[in-house]
């Protein structure tokens, strides 16, 4: 299994020896979401001299550089399935758009997402290192490259526990059983240890489904009816001509 590469991101308290609890004043602040107005004290972190980055590559490998830390802390203290069943949750909160424009937003005081990002840390239980960790990104105004970091978390997480990613793109959604032996199917192609399956719902294929599985999801097995009427329509030269069902 290939090593994550090294970061220079360290968890570390501002006030070493000893850990620092600063309790702040909660902001009531409405969302869609309806966070809880709680009062949660937490542990200031820093990050270890970040140089700048410009344009979408260096972005990206920020987002990398990130989610590797947090996937490697993760996986020394024996808690790497809890934070990825953290970072679900994250990924649910900040699929919202206003929360996402909340946080990214470089107009909004960075006291005001912290007391935020409180009250979504104590209505989801997040563990301490995932607060710390969001903590940084807002700190360090990162918070714009969740969605990167939450992408390339995956792919650490994968890489960690040998798990293949699979994506089933269906247009009714599919059971488990069927689930369960497109995932040994899979898993037998790729001789990975396991399977992961994410669904997705599509209209267009008509009926049947697709599996993406691969680096980037770039295999393609396509059993929907929408494939086999492209190929009927290429096979007769009837170009654009749309096929009603």
């Amino acid at each position: 299994m290939a090593a994550l590469q090294q970061t220079p991101i360290t968890f570390q308290s501002r006030s070493p020896p000893s850990t620092q609890i600063i309790a702040r004043r909660t902001t009531n602040l409405s969302f869609s979401g309806g966070f809880k107005s709680l009062k949660l004290p937490k542990i200031t972190v820093k990050v270890a001299g970040r140089p700048r980055r410009h344009g979408a590559r260096m972005a990206d490998s920020a987002a990398g550089s990130y989610a590797n830390a947090l996937a490697e802390v993760a996986n020394s203290n024996g808690t790497l399935e809890a934070t990825s069943a953290d970072m679900e949750k994250v990924e649910k909160f900040f699929s919202d758009s206003e929360v996402f424009y909340f946080f990214s937003n470089p107009t909004v005081d960075i006291a005001k997402k912290r007391d935020v990002l409180d009250e979504i840390i104590s209505s989801s239980n997040l563990q301490p290192h995932t607060s710390n960790f969001l903590n940084i990104l807002v700190d360090m105004k990162r918070i714009d490259l969740i969605s990167e970091i939450l992408k390339e978390f995956e792919i650490a997480y994968n890489k960690l526990t040998d798990t293949e990613l699979v994506i089933v793109t269906s247009v009714v959604q599919l059971g488990s059983q069927h689930l369960a032996q497109i995932a040994k199917g899979v898993q037998k192609l790729t001789g990975s240890k396991n399977v992961r399956i994410k669904t997705v719902i599509d209209e267009s294929l008509v009926a049947g489904f697709t599996i993406r599985y691969g680096s980037g999801a770039s295999k393609l097995i396509d059993m929907s009816v929408k494939k086999q009427l492209e190929e009927i329509a290429a096979q007769l030269d009837l170009g654009d001509v749309q096929l009603a069902v």
